[in-house]
C-alpha cells in the first residue's frame, strides 16, 4: 500500500550503472484496477478496501502484537500469550513469541482430526490415473506412527531428515511426522540429479533419507531410489533409508537393515508418538536455493513461525473455507507447496489435491479434467502453467465444466496482462478472480497479494502488501524513491516466515541479505509502486538491462511481446554490446494456432511498445522453453546458450533436462 514515505520522496540521484528513474512503463501505466468478483466471505478481518488499509497501517505500528494476534488463533502448549511478542530487529537478529511452545503437526493435523475426522484431507492423483485419498483421521494416524518410527530409528529433536519424495499422500505424513518430534526436515526436489541430491544431504548431515521407489513423469518411470543409491556411499551421515512404494517395482534394490519400506515400517509401529512441545523459533526445515556457480544456500525457517505466516498467507491470498476443494499444482520440492499446501492449507483444514507428474501430460486436457472431475474451487499455480494453457487455445477449456472454479492464485513470476485477460475470458467466463502474488524462498510467504474478495487486482501487478509486512523501494543509497520510480525492493521489519539463517553459514546470511541497505532485507529484486499502492516486481536487479543509458525491465519487454497475436511465452535477457553496453535478446514460443510470425514483426512490437532503444539483437522463435518443475523459465540457461554455446551451472532442477539439447539445435549453439 502507498504510504507518505513514498509520496514526499524527491527524485533520487543515481550512481552510474545503477537503477535509474524512468517514465512509468506502459505495462504499469495502462493497467487498470479490476474489482474482486468474489464477495467478502466474513472469514477475514477486513471486508472492504478502507478496512484493509486501516489494518495494514495498524499492523506496522507494532508488528509483534499483530503477529501475536494471528498466532493466537492457533493452538499452543505453553507460554501463551508471550510478552514481548517480538524481540530484536533485522540488523541484529529477531525472534517471535519467545517462551511460547507448541507443535506444527498438532495445528495442521490433530486439531482438524478431532473436529472433522472423516473429512478428506488430501486427494492424490497419479499421472497414470491412479487415485488415493486420506481423511484427517487417517493423516493423523499416519503422521503419529511415522513420527514414532523415526524415534525408533534413533532420530531426535534437531536431527535432519532428508525427504527426496514426489507429491504423494505419504509426503504429508513424513513432513508432519518430522515436525511432530522436532526433527528438521529438508525436502529435496525429486527431479534433482544424484550429485545435487548428495550435495544437500552432505551439507545437512541428514540421519535418515525418505524417498520413493519410483515416480512417473511424462509417462516414464523415474527411479528415485536408484538415484539415491548412486551416491549413498558418499553419505556417511545416513543411517537409514525409508522407501515409499509408488510403483512397487520388485527390481528396486533394498539393502537390509539400512533400507526399510514405509508401509512395513508403519505396520510395525502400532502406536503413534506424542507431539513434542517446541520453541516458537526452533528450526523447522531447511530448503535450498538452486545454485548457478555459487554453492546452493540452505535457508533455515523456523517451524512455528513459518506455520503462523503460512496460515496467515493462505487466509488472505486464498480465503480457504470449509467447502473449498483446493489444488496447489506445485511440486513439494519447491517452497510454494509447503506454504500453500503442506503447512498453510492444512492449518486451515482444507480438502486438498496433490498430483503426480506433468500437468500437460498426456496433454493439457489433464489439468482441465482434474478441475472438472473434482469440482475444484481454488487453485494455486504458476503463470507459466496458464501460458501453457493459452498456447493450446480457447476451444479446450470449453469442453469441461469449470463452473466450480472461483479463484486462481499465482506466484513464481509476474502474470502478463495478455494471459490474465485470456484466462479470465476463457477459463472463468469473466467471473474468475485472479490473484497474482509475490514472494521468495527467503521470505517464506507470498507477502504481496490481493486480499481475496476485498482489494482490486491489476493485471500484471503483484498486488498490495499484506498486513504485517513492511517494505520500502529505495535507490542505490537507500533513500526511498518516488511513486512510479524503479528501485530496489527491501523489507524493513521482521515477520515470522522470514528465514532465520543459512545452514552452517551465518556470515553469508548477514553479508548477502542485510548489508547493502543496512538494517533492511535486500530482496535483489527491482520494483515499482504505483499510485494505487500496487507493487510491480519488474525483474531481478541483474535483469534490468542497461541499453545506452536506458534502463529496461525484462518483465516490461516480455509483456510487450506477449501482446503479439500467436505468442504464447516470452523471455528476454541482456547481452553485451560494444556500442550500447547491453542489448536485449528475446525468445518466444507460439500458440498451437499461430500463423506466420516473423522476427521482424516481433522486434517491431518491442519498438512500438517501448521505443527504438528496446529493439532486440535477435528474437528467437523456439519450440519450448527451459523451465523448472515449478514453471519458471530459466533465463540464465538461454543466456548461456546464446553467449557461450553451452548451458552452464545447475541444470538439475529443470522440468525436462532433455530440452537443452533441442534448444542447442534450435539456437545453433
Amino acid at each position: 500500500m502507498r504510504e507518505d514515505r513514498h509520496a514526499s520522496a524527491p527524485t533520487p540521484g543515481v550512481a552510474p550503472g545503477d537503477l535509474a528513474p524512468s517514465d512509468l512503463p506502459p505495462m504499469v501505466r495502462d493497467s487498470r484496477l479490476v474489482a474482486p468478483t468474489l464477495a467478502p466471505s466474513g472469514r477475514l478481518a477486513v471486508a472492504a478496501p478502507d478496512e484493509y488499509r486501516a489494518l495494514y497501517q495498524r499492523s506496522l505500528e507494532d508488528v509483534g502484537a499483530y503477529w501475536a494476534g494471528v498466532a493466537g488463533e492457533l493452538e499452543w502448549a505453553s507460554g501463551w500469550p508471550p510478552s514481548p511478542a517480538m524481540t530484536g530487529d533485522l540488523a541484529s537478529g529477531f525472534s517471535f513469541f519467545d517462551g511460547a511452545r507448541g507443535n506444527v503437526s498438532v495445528n495442521c493435523v490433530d486439531r482438524h482430526a478431532r473436529v472433522t475426522p472423516n473429512k478428506v484431507a488430501v486427494h492424490w492423483i497419479g499421472e497414470d490415473g491412479a487415485e488415493r485419498s486420506w481423511t484427517y483421521a487417517e493423516l493423523a494416524d499416519q503422521t503419529a506412527r511415522f513420527a514414532q518410527a523415526l524415534l525408533d530409528l534413533g532420530v531426535r529433536t534437531g536431527d535432519v531428515v532428508a525427504i527426496y519424495l514426489p507429491n504423494l499422500l505419504e509426503t504429508f505424513a513424513v513432513v508432519h511426522g518430522c515436525l511432530r518430534i522436532g526433527a528438521i526436515y529438508n525436502i529435496i526436489f525429486s527431479g534433482f540429479s544424484a550429485s545435487a541430491l548428495a550435495d544437500r544431504i552432505i551439507d545437512t548431515e541428514a540421519k535418515v533419507v525418505v524417498t520413493a521407489d519410483e515416480t512417473l513423469r511424462r509417462g516414464r518411470a523415474i527411479a528415485l531410489k536408484a538415484t539415491l543409491d548412486q551416491v549413498l556411499d558418499r553419505l556417511t551421515s545416513v543411517e537409514h533409508v525409508v522407501v515409499v512404494r509408488r510403483s512397487a517395482n520388485p527390481a528396486v534394490a533394498m539393502s537390509t537393515p539400512r533400507d526399510r519400506y514405509y508401509d512395513e515400517l508403519i505396520d510395525a509401529t502400532p502406536r503413534g508418538a506424542d507431539p513434542v512441545a517446541l520453541g516458537a523459533n526452533d528450526p523447522g526445515f531447511i530448503i535450498y536455493t538452486s545454485g548457478t556457480s555459487a554453492k546452493p544456500k540452505g535457508l533455515v525457517h523456523s517451524g512455528l513461525g513459518f506455520l503462523t505466516g503460512a496460515y496467515h498467507n493462505v487466509q488472505y491470498a486464498l480465503d480457504l473455507g470449509p467447502d473449498d476443494v483446493y489444488w496447489c499444482t506445485a511440486d513439494c520440492g519447491w517452497l510454494t507447496f509447503p506454504i500453500f499446501e503442506l503447512i498453510g492449507a492444512t492449518a486451515c483444514g482444507a480438502t486438498m489435491l496433490a498430483t503426480e507428474g506433468a500437468l500437460d501430460f498426456p496433454g493439457p486436457q489433464r489439468l482441465y479434467s482434474i478441475l472438472a472431475n473434482y469440482r475444484v474451487t481454488k487453485v494455486f499455480t504458476a503463470p507459466t502453467v496458464l501460458r501453457m494453457l493459452a498456447r493450446h487455445g480457447a476451444t479446450l477449456p470449453h469442453q469441461f465444466d469449470l463452473s466450480a472454479l472461483a479463484l486462481l492464485a499465482l506466484v513464481g513470476e509476474p502474470l502478463d496482462a495478455t494471459t490474465w485477460s485470456w484466462v479470465r475470458e476463457n477459463i472463468g467466463d469473466g467471473r474468475l478472480e485472479i490473484n497474482n502474488t509475490y514472494g521468495q524462498s527467503e521470505t517464506g510467504s507470498a507477502w504481496t497479494s490481493s486480499v481475496v474478495g476485498v482489494t482490486s487486482a491489476k493485471p500484471g501487478s503483484c498486488g498490495v502488501a499484506l498486513p504485517g509486512h513492511a517494505y520500502e523501494i529505495v535507490d542505490h543509497a537507500g533513500a526511498a524513491v518516488a511513486t512510479g520510480e524503479t528501485g530496489y525492493l527491501t523489507i524493513t521489519q521482521p515477520f515470522p516466515t522470514l528465514f532465520r539463517d543459512i545452514w552452517h553459514d551465518p556470515q553469508r546470511y548477514r553479508t548477502q541479505y542485510f548489508t547493502r541497505f543496512g538494517p533492511r532485507y535486500d530482496s535483489a529484486d527491482a520494483a515499482i509502486e504505483d499510485a494505487d499502492g500496487h507493487v510491480w516486481v519488474v525483474g531481478r536487479v541483474d535483469d534490468v538491462i542497461n541499453v545506452a543509458a536506458h534502463r529496461l525491465s525484462t518483465m516490461e519487454m516480455e509483456s510487450a511481446l506477449l501482446t503479439m497475436p500467436g505468442v504464447a511465452e516470452a523471455a528476454v535477457i541482456g547481452v553485451a554490446d560494444e556500442v550500447k553496453g547491453q542489448v536485449p535478446e528475446a525468445f518466444v514460443t507460439l500458440t498451437a494456432t499461430a500463423g506466420d510470425v516473423s522476427e521482424d514483426e516481433l522486434s517491431q512490437r518491442l519498438v512500438d511498445a517501448i521505443g527504438t532503444f528496446a529493439r532486440p539483437r535477435r528474437v528467437h522463435v523456439l519450440s519450448t522453453m527451459p523451465r523448472t518443475r515449478s514453471g519458471k523459465i530459466v533465463r540464465r540457461l538461454l543466456r548461456d546458450l546464446v553467449v557461450d554455446g553451452v548451458a552452464r551451472g545447475d541444470t538439475s532442477g529443470l522440468e525436462d533436462p532433455e530440452v537443452l539439447a533441442q534448444l542447442e539445435r534450435e539456437l545453433g549453439a
